[in-house]
């Protein structure tokens, strides 16, 4: 399904038929994705259970989300002192652990929350850990030029889980209970397992010996400062998930406008995941263009400017087209800022800075329904998604005026990097733990 239609093209599928390693990526992570939301709705629903407290459902963020931030920072760190290949396979059979763990609790009718939230947490952490590696994959298996298109398809991977995996986790516990959705998770997982078993050695270009000993470059975390493109693609994101994150305002905004149907709840969120998915399907006009930082500021101003519109939205169909275009400039943002990222980076600094990636696709949006259910209890829904929305674009545009070697970089051509840009090396990488280069290098390419 590559190709040009009227001007718009479709998915580039190029990394699939050029690198059966990262074939096999794409499908450990398609089935790692779609069995994690299964089991999201199954814990979901196990707790609720358990506890019949949205007390207790909201622990669960808690559960998750404080091992995501520790263990995806220190995944960062540990991606760039030894073989990610190894690390990613280690953290995976610790997954496949915690879902065999869920899945005999299941099975052996647990009733202590705790030991669930234990289980939980042990695969969050699991997973955080092996974040910071594995998102260095594309770059390590692909041509320069490809890895735009090889990170767009991992983003359908994870929208179509996201669309499809609850309807199924919905199924599967309604036909087998509990039991039956962790096992499904478990056989995901081994399957994600299975996968990793074909891909070659990654180990960490430019890594200092100490010792005998590998060791990560110093400087590891500075470098996103010294670095405009870096700085800021991590700004423009923060600023889009913790200024307008809408998730929190959905139960409010069904409740005041549309009478608390929960099916209206459900269309908000397949809205989202909708336009998320479409984006992904055209995203070969994203990743055979080059001009990856503007369009990430362009898609990150127009998530922020589609929630303020779903805060004014009133009839239905105008909220859930409001919403479909924000999840489709998430998937353009996130596709464009991940090129940017990856490419831009050493690789010797590609675990950390992929980590801090890590941490605020984690945080960010936790802290932002928390920010928005917080303004929305003083005010109401629609001020804090319109005053959510347009703050985002507000320091976006900050952002995109203060930072020009973002605005004006351009991702390598076909073949490789032309005259005037360059993929950072290990000489660079020397140059950058010798303190060198503090300004940040010059745009990629000119404008």
């Amino acid at each position: 399904m590559s190709g040009k239609s009227g001007g718009v093209r479709f998915v580039d599928l190029r990394p699939l038929r050029t690198s059966r390693p990262f074939r096999d990526v794409v499908i450990g992570l398609t089935a790692s994705q779609l069995g994690g939301q299964i089991a999201n709705v199954a814990v979901l629903a196990q707790v609720w259970e358990l506890t019949r407290s949205p007390l207790g459902t909201g622990a669960i963020g808690l559960a998750t989300g404080l091992p995501m931030v520790v263990f995806g920072l220190l995944g960062g760190v540990l991606a760039d002192s030894v073989d990610r290949r190894a690390v990613v396979r280690a953290t995976t059979v610790g997954q496949l652990l915690a879902a065999a763990g869920l899945c005999a609790q299941a099975l052996a009718d647990n009733r202590s929350v705790p030991v669930l939230f234990a289980l939980i947490a042990l695969s969050a952490a699991c997973g955080a850990l092996g974040a910071p590696a594995r998102r260095t994959f594309a770059v390590r298996l692909l041509p320069a030029d490809q890895v735009p298109a090889g990170l767009a398809l991992n983003n359908i991977s994870f929208q179509t889980a996201m669309l499809a995996g609850p309807a199924a986790a919905g199924l599967i516990i309604a036909q087998g209970g509990f039991p039956a959705a962790y096992a499904v998770q478990a056989a995901a997982v081994a399957v994600a397992a299975l996968a990793l078993i074909r891909l070659p050695a990654m180990r960490p270009e430019g890594v200092a010996a100490a010792g005998g000993r590998r060791r990560a470059e110093p400087g590891g975390w500075g470098i996103v400062l010294r670095r405009p493109t870096l700085w800021g693609c991590l700004a423009t994101d923060l600023a889009a998930t913790l200024l307008a994150m809408p998730i929190a305002l959905f139960p409010l905004v069904n409740e005041a406008r549309f009478g608390g149907d929960p099916r209206t709840l459900g269309l908000f969120l397949s809205a989202v995941a909708a336009g998320g998915v479409t984006a992904g399907l055209l995203s070969g006009t994203v990743t055979r263009g080059r001009r990856a930082g503007r369009t990430q500021l362009l898609a990150a101003g127009v998530w922020g400017l589609a929630l303020a519109g779903f805060g004014l939205a009133g009839p239905l169909w105008l909220a859930l087209g409001c919403l479909a275009v924000a999840g489709a400039a998430d998937t353009t943002s996130v596709i464009s800022r991940s090129s940017v990222l990856q490419l831009e980076t050493p690789d010797a600094y590609r675990g950390r800075v992929s980590s801090m990636e890590h941490v605020i696709g984690v945080a960010g949006p936790e802290l932002g329904n928390f920010r928005g259910g917080a303004v929305a209890s003083a005010t109401s829904a629609s001020f804090s998604l319109v005053t959510g929305g347009l703050s985002a674009v507000l320091v976006i545009a900050l952002v995109a005026v203060a930072n020009r070697p973002l605005r004006e970089y351009r991702l390598p051509g076909p073949a490789g990097p032309g005259p005037g840009e360059r993929i950072p090396g290990d000489a660079e990488v020397a140059g950058e733990a010798a303190g060198e280069g503090k300004s940040g290098p010059e745009p990629v390419g000119s404008p």
